[in-house]
């Protein structure tokens, strides 16, 4: 459990705090963007070894703790993987972060329009393997949309190429949400969308058991009400979080951090709270310890 925390968004809680209320180790430190000529930098803007996440990530390791990184975000055209001119510059991109912070993992959160055009999959899947051949011992995460019943055509095109390129990922992470309806069913829907993501990797990569299909798959889900009003109370959550552990995924996630608690005056849905009711924290105390 390694959720997701946006330092330049909303009311951003303090990490070792967190790590101190929940038990939880682990962030997702997020997003970097392009800066001039392909630099990588925090929100297009911030130095990676001078800013607000340089000193959280620090902090986090400080008190026993680690982070991930990652690329990418909604703000698709201000991307590195849209930016940089090749899969040479992007991957210098991604090993000038992975050295810079030691990185164990790596995530790249491709969508919108990035996730849409063709050429910047195919650099983003060149970029990837260059990193995995000469950092092979960080874990590189691909965290994309989905369907309620398997991924959209940009993502299935994706997933088809890596398999075609033998490009080596280790956790394909959808996000099963935004479907459409605020009447949906979101912990059934959640699992239909993960198992259509298991079977569509099974046959592209037909030498893997289940078990090593599951450990490439991941869930990014988020808590409380989504964009189209569709509401992940902690219920649903703990559901996720129990189909999440009976078939051993890869990585199991939320967006975000900045919304785990119940909303107040001057907290609004989607950026610092999650619209439904609970305990400050409770969202990341259940996926950590299993249970509500």
């Amino acid at each position: 459990m390694a959720p997701y925390l946006y330092l330049s968004w909303g009311s951003p809680q303090n990490p070792v705090q967190v790590m101190q209320a929940t038990g939880v180790t682990c962030f997702t430190i997020a997003f970097l963007l392009a800066g001039p000529s392909c630099q990588p930098l925090w929100d297009g803007t911030d130095s990676l070894t001078s800013s607000i996440e340089a000193t959280a990530i620090a902090n986090i390791r400080a008190a026993g703790g680690d982070a991930i990184t990652s690329s990418g975000g909604s703000t698709s055209s201000l991307s590195l993987e849209v930016q940089c001119s090749s899969a040479s510059a992007l991957a210098t991109a991604y090993k000038k972060v992975i050295d810079t912070y030691s990185l164990k993992a790596f995530d790249v959160d491709l969508e919108g329009s990035a996730l849409s055009t063709n050429a910047v999959q195919d650099k983003v899947l060149q970029a990837l393997a260059l990193v995995k051949a000469a950092r092979p011992n960080t874990k590189l995460i691909l965290t994309i949309p989905s369907g309620q019943f398997g991924l959209h055509s940009d993502a299935r095109r994706l997933v088809t190429q890596a398999a075609a390129t033998h490009t080596t990922l280790d956790v394909w992470s959808i996000m099963p949400f935004d479907f459409g309806s605020s009447s949906t069913n979101m912990s059934s829907a959640t699992v239909s969308a993960s198992e259509a993501l298991h079977a569509s990797l099974k046959t592209l990569f037909p030498g893997k058991t289940d078990a090593q299909i599951y450990a490439m798959q991941g869930i990014s889900t988020m808590n409380g009400i989504t964009d189209n009003g569709e509401i992940i109370t902690l219920a649903v959550a703990q559901a996720i979080y129990s189909y999440a552990a009976q078939h051993n995924l890869g990585r199991l996630t939320t967006w975000a951090l900045n919304r785990d608690r119940a909303c107040t005056t001057g907290l609004s849905v989607g950026t610092s709270c999650s619209g439904v009711t609970q305990q400050p924290l409770d969202f990341t105390k259940m996926f950590v310890r299993g249970h509500l």
